[in-house]
């Protein structure tokens, strides 16, 4: 599988693995089928892994690192998130995590762009992920401590990169305005913008992306499908955009994407995840899976010939700035 190089940090591969599933989001993923997905993905040629502490409290994470174990250090690169510290919380221990993972809530999520937050928080990811390495570090989700974040947040970081102990560091969030605001002010290698540079949602192209293409920050494009409404080949009755039930008016556009999809001999979400590569500024898109299955369909869409034809077409409609 191909890569592609940002101006700074390690060389991705176009198509990465998210591991948001391997935390039982949503609902409960066996042992098997987490390593069936990270089995394929490796299979497919994908190296290039994120995962986060807040993904099933810390479960994404130590699933990832056994899967990962036996495989060449050299040959792969995983991010992870800080922001999020996992607080150990025994009283809450025989209840359902709250955050949308089905685990047990052990522990709670403290926000924390401080130095020693971020650095207690890496310190347990390396451990659950059992690395003494990553390779990119993100702020995760930092939409409300802005202020911490631009300022502790990105400094730790460039801390620990200039000290070798991580090849890139950036911002992962699901918003383009303040990734934008990062970009322009800060010294970020990477960001990852999620849902935001979508066949649905073109605001990452307003302003993030020119300047992450002018300042050399390579983007990864994250919920190319937006939660749910661009996955299929034709948007279900009960889709969801962005993890809440289709706004009618956005379950109308993807079927007016899939009409054209399917007249030029693409399926909805093969389109999805070709259309954020086409941006020079894309480095790679990163896609979940919850098993082995899903790990191949992945690695066949993206494999998918898109005629240019069809951008031309969507342009054209107005479906495509």
């Amino acid at each position: 599988m191909p890569t592609r190089s940002p101006v700074r940090g390690p060389a991705l591969t176009g198509l990465g693995l998210g591991a948001a599933q391997l935390g039982n989001l949503g609902r409960p993923t066996s042992d098997a089928d987490a390593r069936g997905a990270v089995d394929a993905a490796w299979e497919s040629g994908v190296r290039y892994f994120d995962t986060a502490p807040h993904y099933g409290l810390g479960l994404s994470e130590r699933r990832l690192g056994a899967a990962l174990s036996h495989r060449p250090r050299a040959e792969y690169t995983v991010s992870t998130k800080v922001g999020r510290l996992l607080v150990p919380s025994p009283r809450t221990a025989d209840r359902q995590d709250d955050g949308g993972f089905a685990v047990p809530a052990a522990f709670r999520r403290r926000w924390d762009f401080g130095r020693d937050g971020i650095m207690r928080s890496l310190e347990g990811s390396l451990r659950r992920l059992g690395l003494d390495h990553v390779d990119v570090v993100y702020l995760h989700d930092p939409d409300e401590h802005w202020e911490q974040a631009s300022t502790t947040g990105v400094e730790t970081l460039v801390e620990l990169r200039e000290q070798g102990l991580v090849k890139a560091v950036g911002v992962g969030m699901n918003q383009a305005a303040m990734l934008a605001e990062f970009v322009r002010r800060c010294d970020v290698d990477l960001v990852m913008v999620a849902g935001r540079h979508t066949l649905l949602d073109h605001s990452a192209q307003d302003e993030l992306l020119p300047l992450a293409l002018e300042r050399g920050v390579g983007v990864v494009a994250a919920a190319v499908y937006n939660s749910g409404l661009l996955a299929a080949d034709r948007p279900p009755p009960d889709a969801t955009y962005d993890y809440l039930p289709a706004p009618r008016e956005l379950t109308e556009r993807a079927a007016a994407l899939a009409d054209v999809c399917e007249r030029h001999g693409v399926t909805l979400p093969e389109a999805a995840v070709a259309y954020p590569l086409r941006h020079p500024a894309v480095v790679s898109v990163v896609l979940g899976a919850r098993d082995a299955v899903q790990s191949r369909a992945n690695a066949r869409r993206l494999a998918a010939s898109v005629p240019d034809a069809l951008w031309e077409e969507l342009a054209l409609l107005g479906l495509l700035p």
